[in-house]
């Protein structure tokens, strides 16, 4: 098991816990510490002395995350020029927004670089959303849309949860949603090479493709966010998903949580007493252990 500390002060710990939200992390509580964010593969905790403990398998992403999010450092830029230098162009890269939130929608993005726009999204600091302050991450997805061809792919929670009844399996229904966003930018712009985050056995993406899709080459590989194209398609998602909860939290009156935390079950319960068990399913994803806890 890998670690990652760093002492900060008490008035940091609600920056930092935004951060661990806003990667979809679930917040815990742990005797000791003011809270503890549970990601893939890592748990981060901040206890009462301002210390933060992160471990896991492998942490340097997230930690290297957490770093740029504070301003204390950034390799991001040159880490996405060494991977730009390995991958053709023009090429797609495919990111989803909202998997591990219980409310709002599922969205998916691909976004097509060239050598002239991938040097522009660099330059304007295009990286991981989850390395972006949601406040700035409209600003880039306009920038993003006005030089690149792009597709946005929204599964509404009424939608997704149809959608998942049928294919039983999140892979699946991720894959579905991948081969959409990249046969929408085959409609309008030729390109013979994809790259998405590795979720599943590739084959799922590639049977999932249609007509204009049947010829491209596909590769999943982890970590795919350092590329440029990648966390292109990563901000216009994200940009999507806020923008929607944005509308449902106006709709009900109620601000809908991000993540799935305590707080989003009271929320939970909450949109069900004031409206109805129905209504519920028309603003989360209904498999969650959430919904079977209220």
């Amino acid at each position: 098991m890998n670690c990652y500390t760093n002492k900060f002060g008490i008035s940091d710990s609600n920056k930092i816990k935004a951060f661990f939200e806003q990667s979809n992390a679930s917040m815990t509580d742990v005797q000791n510490a003011l809270w503890c964010a549970k990601g893939k593969g890592y748990s981060a905790t901040f206890y009462k002395t301002g210390k933060l403990l992160i471990q896991g398998a492998d942490v340097s992403d997230i930690a290297r995350g957490l770093q740029i999010y504070l301003g204390l450092n950034d390799n991001t830029q040159k880490d996405t020029a060494e991977h730009q230098e390995q991958k053709p162009f023009p090429r797609i890269g495919v990111d989803e927004s909202g998997k591990g939130d219980f409310f709002g929608p599922l969205v998916i993005a691909g976004v097509m670089v060239d050598e002239n726009n991938s040097k522009i999204l660099t330059e304007a600091g295009v990286k991981d959303c989850k390395m972006v302050d949601d406040k700035n991450i409209n600003k880039l997805a306009a920038l993003i849309k006005n030089n690149c061809v792009f597709s946005v792919v929204t599964i509404n929670p009424t939608k997704y949860n149809e959608l998942y009844k049928k294919f039983n399996n999140l892979n699946r229904l991720l894959a579905w949603g991948h081969a959409r966003a990249i046969e929408n930018i085959l409609e309008k712009a030729e390109c013979s090479y994809a790259l998405s985050d590795k979720f599943g056995d590739e084959k799922l993406i590639q049977n999932a493709l249609l007509e204009k899709g049947r010829n491209i080459k596909l590769e999943q590989r982890c970590k795919a966010e350092s590329d440029i194209a990648v966390a292109a398609a990563s901000i216009i998602a994200r940009a999507q998903f806020l923008s929607i909860i944005s509308q449902l939290s106006q709709k009900y009156g109620i601000i809908l949580p991000k993540g799935a935390s305590d707080k989003v079950i009271q929320t939970a319960k909450e949109i069900k007493q004031k409206y109805s068990k129905e209504e519920l399913m028309n603003v989360s994803k209904t498999h969650f252990k959430t919904y079977s806890q209220i």
